[in-house]
């Protein structure tokens, strides 16, 4: 009997296009000065598109650093086969220093107490310094130099970079532009700081999309690209530099179930949605535990259904939500509805469908439940996950 074989196509999926990927990176590159080197952000299983396939194609499009957020993002990356530089961006235990230490996974240091505890556990360590210009998340005042200072003295610890981050690069009101040149400006303060004292700041960086897109003249040696690097702002912003980046990713759901309900029929739980007149309605295989945000409910979203924008009615399920395709005469149980894609002059961007949530796109991206498989699309190869 021969095997049975599941279609990931068959309920809810992702779409990943790996050569639009390779196309951001691409006009990303080239908008860098020279001597900057794409660092790309592939934390949150690269914000919802698969770490490890996003990294491989990167790879093979010349990328050599890498940013994630954990050290087990960074240990899977390394048993992926990834080669180059990845830097873990947020706090690692220092019981887990061999982990950094065998995997070559450089740590970003957050305080002088923290250099010390990974310093003491013996284990040679490659590191960059955070240091904190005016976000107040993570890193070390520029106030306190001697702290800065200390790191180099830790004969554990060796200094590869020098990193900060802005609050506010997104916004190009006056009184954000301020705040990010004095953050730039205290940035370089400490740089100079530490080489007149005969340190080796090693590599500096500071800006991540919105920063390269704002501020594409600072001088750095890396600029880590993270929602940009997927064809999507975080909002709607308004940014110096425009690129022509495409959409990586597209989500799809098939449609389960479609009926006629009378007018004074409600629709799906709470009953909060009332027919106002006879409505086609139909049930697509997709919920709130594959990340569609519950609060789309009511009106806000919509999605699109061979080729017609439709609205979501009711509220948002676990596993099902429920369109109103009454203008789609052709709409059909099997029919894929796409929320996030498009089709036939339709379009519904992640901009948009993070905006109907009443949230960023960074947050839908990353939040996309792990039931959805990613299908992976490339010029010559469409390949499951």
């Amino acid at each position: 009997m021969k095997p049975f074989v599941l279609s990931e196509e068959g309920r809810a999926w992702v779409e990943i296009d790996l050569d639009a990927l390779a196309y951001n990176a691409a006009l990303l590159r080239a908008q860098l000065p020279f001597g900057c080197e794409l660092m790309a952000v592939v934390k949150a299983d690269a914000y919802g598109h698969g770490a490890e396939r996003v990294a491989g194609r990167l790879w093979s499009e010349g990328v050599r650093s890498f940013a994630v957020a954990t050290v087990g993002e960074g240990v899977r990356l390394r048993e992926s086969g990834l080669d180059g530089k990845i830097l873990v961006l947020n706090y690692t235990q220092p019981k887990n220093a061999g982990v950094l230490s065998g995997f070559q996974l450089t740590q970003l240091i957050i305080d002088g107490a923290y250099a010390k505890a990974l310093n003491d556990t013996g284990h040679k360590i490659r590191v960059h310094i955070a240091v904190d210009t005016g976000m107040h998340r993570e890193g070390i005042e520029i106030s306190n130099l001697s702290e800065i200072e200390s790191v180099f003295t830790r004969n554990n610890l060796i200094v590869e970079g020098i990193a900060t981050h802005f609050a506010s690069s997104d916004s190009l009101n006056a009184d954000d532009v301020e705040f990010t040149s004095m953050q730039i400006e205290r940035f370089y303060s400490t740089v100079d700081f530490l080489k007149g004292k005969g340190y080796d700041a090693g590599k500096l960086h500071m800006q991540a999309s919105y920063g390269m897109l704002n501020y594409a003249d600072i001088r750095c040696d890396y600029v880590r690209a993270g929602i940009g690097l997927y064809g999507v702002m975080s909002h709607d912003a308004v940014t110096k530099t425009k690129l022509d980046l495409r959409p990586v990713l597209s989500i799809k759901a098939t449609i389960a179930q479609v009926r006629w309900i009378a007018a004074g029929e409600s629709v799906s739980y709470g009953r909060t949605y009332t027919a106002g007149k006879p409505l086609k309605l139909a049930t697509v295989c997709i919920g709130y535990a594959d990340g569609i945000p519950r609060n789309m409910s009511g009106n806000n979203g919509t999605c699109i259904v061979n080729g017609h924008r439709v609205p979501i009615i009711g509220r948002i399920c676990m596993d099902l939500l429920m369109v109103d395709v009454t203008g789609v005469e052709s709409a059909a149980p099997g029919d894929v509805a796409i929320l996030i894609g498009k089709d036939s002059g339709e379009e519904i961007s992640c901009e948009a469908f993070a905006r109907a949530s009443g949230t960023i796109t960074n947050e839908i991206l990353s939040r996309l439940g792990s039931r959805l498989p990613r299908v992976y699309k490339a010029a010559n190869a469409a390949v499951e996950s």
